[in-house]
């Protein structure tokens, strides 16, 4: 039963555990043509996708881990900016707080949080990790991640749409080299972000977390409108 778009973008939650299930790539295309009708800058159309499964996001999964637990700093090649403060990282408190307690995890239980921080380089065990790029060339353009970010959500909401789940995600390419010769990565290419995808598991508790959003007039100045 094809979802109205209120419906996804209702229902749409990010999902951290996946069914084993595989995903056809049949499927995937339909969902990355949807997902690139969405606008760029002067149709500039910066991105790329690698979508990886089977042996080598496992090889990535394996790479990813054993280096995090080694203490080898990030590499991650898209800018990360400043930690988040105030209201932000109260958000980001806030979110993490709901997922523990679904999850059950005690502030005291070192490694279930750090497994739970494990699964995020493991790409959530997901079936199917999809890497977003973008052209090295356009790599100065503020506009280039904004459109990369259009392209993300719009990825997301038709994977939600078909039935999949997904979550994006940074843990996944903060090891990038790892990524890189894994997935073939093209030289001309800079990787922003990582995309979790599969069929959601019902049973598992954080997919039943929904976070919490700014109202409208938190977020809204309306200008030159009639009460």
């Amino acid at each position: 039963m094809d979802m109205k778009f209120d419906d996804v973008i209702l229902g749409r939650r990010s999902i951290r555990g996946y069914k084993t299930k595989p995903v056809r790539k049949q499927l995937i295309e339909e969902i990355l043509a949807l997902a690139m009708r969405s606008p760029s800058s002067m149709n500039t159309q910066p991105w790329n996708f690698y979508v990886i499964s089977g042996r080598p996001l496992d090889k990535i999964r394996e790479g990813n881990t054993e280096r995090n637990l080694a203490g080898v700093p990030h590499s991650r090649e898209f800018r990360i900016g400043q930690p988040f403060q105030g209201q932000h990282r109260e958000r980001q408190i806030g979110v993490a707080k709901q997922l523990f307690s679904a999850m059950h995890i005690a502030r005291e239980d070192k490694d279930a949080r750090q497994d739970w921080v494990l699964r995020g380089f493991r790409q959530f065990d997901a079936p199917v990790c999809v890497i977003i790029t973008y052209d090295k060339i356009l790599a100065d353009s503020d506009d280039t991640s904004f459109d990369c970010g259009a392209v993300t959500t719009a990825l997301v909401n038709a994977a939600w749409s078909r039935g999949l789940g997904a979550v994006i995600n940074s843990q996944g390419i903060m090891q990038s080299p790892v990524v890189r010769e894994c997935a073939g990565i093209a030289t001309d290419q800079v990787i922003m972000k990582a995309i979790a995808l599969g069929w959601p598991d019902e049973t598992f508790p954080a997919n039943r977390v929904i976070s919490e959003r700014k109202m409208v007039d938190e977020a809204t100045t309306f200008v030159g409108f009639d009460d």
